[in-house]
């Protein structure tokens, strides 16, 4: 299938268009045109080189909405015509206790991403979802529940499954005091969906200049960490944090505000962190914990979720051309939470 999308072809290029050939279906793939594709900070992260060296050229996006154009001969759960997403990974080994346990993010063989890596089979590169058409094995393709905006929907497969996959980790229900550092990307998903499932939440920020817009996706306050004061008096208030720094910070400035048992769940930062103290650890049982995404199962019941209680990120769509200024704003922190790309803005 030739297609195109947009690629960068080293770590300080700028993303152009690239015209390319998507591999012929297998028994179990299907072909989707895609119709939006999110921007995730981790694209930019990718692009640049930020993580390791990368296969270039490279098709970034891995949160992906589109439509079913043509499936493999023995595909079962998806008909030409149905509205579908494609999150983070596109393949795993399907073989492993973490597979067999719909964890397929942590395959013991190692997840396909959606981009930049090996494909299991044929050892081409994948590319991922900046582009007009991907074709993707049937167990990793999502169904969009028919209700849904499908404009607005993009983001969830990431930022979404990113704050989810912790909070239903953790067992937050209602009741639950949960903490949430940040109100970017994935710290406003993190407070929707918390806040959905009964939580009672504080978001936690240098200042309390966004405490309206967080009371308004229903947090029940903000808390200023510049405040030495107010950290203080929160100390022990929350059962679950929730951190969404995008860079190396402190958490022992957040530790104590844990209750006893509590645990504050790194989601943002990929790579260092300050040390930790163990004395704030050691005196309540608290927990320094990571999080990745979540599986397949758990992705889909994401999806269902937010039909139901509606919840969508916030979101600012742009056309394919303007994704170089896109980039230029999200390594500046100048943008809205989350960005939609608009893939009917790309011919082939």
């Amino acid at each position: 299938m030739k297609t195109v999308g947009y690629a960068a072809h080293s770590s300080d290029a700028h993303m152009v268009p690239y015209h390319f050939e998507r591999r012929d279906l297998r028994a179990n793939d299907v072909a989707i045109e895609i119709l939006y594709s999110g921007v995730c900070h981790s694209d930019l992260h990718t692009v640049n080189g930020d993580w390791g060296p990368q296969a270039y050229p490279i098709v970034p996006g891995h949160e992906i909405v589109g439509v079913v154009q043509a499936i493999g001969s023995e595909v079962t759960k998806y008909q030409v015509g149905d509205k579908v997403a494609v999150g983070c990974m596109v393949d795993s080994c399907q073989e492993c206790d973490q597979c067999h346990s719909h964890e397929e993010q942590f395959c013991r063989n190692g997840m396909t991403p959606t981009y930049g890596v090996p494909d299991r089979i044929d050892g081409t590169i994948t590319q991922g979802g900046y582009s007009k058409h991907i074709v993707v094995r049937e167990e990793f393709v999502l169904r969009m529940p028919d209700n849904m905006d499908l404009a607005k929907a993009a983001p969830i497969l990431c930022a979404g499954i990113t704050t989810y996959s912790p909070l239903r980790t953790w067992g937050v229900t209602k009741g639950t005091r949960v903490g949430v550092i940040g109100l970017g990307g994935l710290g406003h998903m993190a407070v929707k969906l918390a806040v959905a499932m009964g939580a009672e939440v504080t978001v936690i920020s240098r200042t309390n200049k966004k405490e309206a817009e967080a009371k308004a996706m229903g947090a029940k306050g903000m808390l200023a960490s510049s405040d030495a004061q107010a950290m203080q008096a929160a100390g022990s208030s929350l059962d679950l944090i929730i951190d969404t720094v995008p860079t190396q910070h402190n958490v022992n400035d957040y530790t104590p505000l844990l209750d006893v048992d509590g645990t504050l769940v790194i989601v943002g930062q990929v790579g260092p962190i300050d040390m930790p103290m163990t004395f704030p650890l050691i005196m309540g049982r608290r927990r320094v914990a990571g999080s990745l995404i979540g599986g397949i199962k758990e992705t889909q019941e994401l999806l269902d979720f937010c039909a139901e209680h509606n919840i969508y990120p916030d979101c600012e769509m742009i056309t394919m051309d303007q994704i170089n200024h896109a980039f230029e704003r999200l390594a500046k922190g100048d943008m809205a939470h989350r960005i939609v790309i608009d893939m009917a803005s790309l011919s082939l």
